[in-house]
């Protein structure tokens, strides 16, 4: 268990009283005499090691069955649905169609498709314009859109670490990074409603 003269942990006391071949009362007594101060733990290790497993072979009855799908589908219509993520079920040619769509470079789809983008910043009628790039409303984008920014699952990386998702930026910022004309980013960003 433990070096000479040195008291054993609470953990290696248990696991020897755990493997013991003969874990009946006298074990106990035993090991209750050489660690008092692991007596609780002991005492309810020996009752769960002791415990007869509960098993009932009767098969539930249909109201039984009946009252528990009930209370399933009461607590499942309870549970606040998930916002669809309009951008899910787009490919890789439907974001490029956007990105014409919409004329701004890829990098901004990309930036938007993973939420690095406040979504308090995007002009509403931009917005609206991606809505309908995306075959999606307004309120599917913001429901969908969360406060935190969301790594693409599909895309690989090759790197040391585990990617984490950047801080959000302003869409302005976006279109800097992607280098966007500062007149297109003038009329970009004066889409009102």
């Amino acid at each position: 268990m433990s070096p000479a003269g040195e008291r054993p942990s609470r953990e290696s006391v248990l696991d020897a009283f755990a493997v013991e071949s003969q874990p009946g009362r006298s074990t106990l007594e035993y090991y209750l005499r050489r660690f008092p101060e692991y007596a609780a733990e002991l005492i309810d290790l020996s009752r769960e090691l002791n415990r007869e497993p509960y098993q009932d072979a009767a098969p539930l009855s249909d109201a039984d069955q009946a009252s528990i799908d009930a209370a399933w589908s009461q607590h499942a219509a309870a549970m606040p649905a998930a916002a669809a993520d309009p951008f899910a079920a787009l490919t890789v040619d439907d974001w490029r169609a956007v990105a014409q769509r919409l004329d701004v470079p890829r990098q901004v789809v990309t930036a938007l498709r993973e939420r690095r983008v406040s979504l308090v910043s995007i002009p509403r009628g931009f917005l609206a314009r991606l809505a309908e790039a995306t075959r999606s409303s307004i309120a599917q984008l913001e429901a969908s859109w969360g406060g935190a920014p969301k790594l693409d699952a599909a895309r690989s990386y090759k790197a040391d670490s585990k990617p984490v998702a950047a801080e959000q930026v302003t869409f302005e910022q976006v279109l800097i990074d992607a280098g966007v004309p500062a007149d297109k980013r003038a009329r970009l960003l004066a889409e009102a409603d």
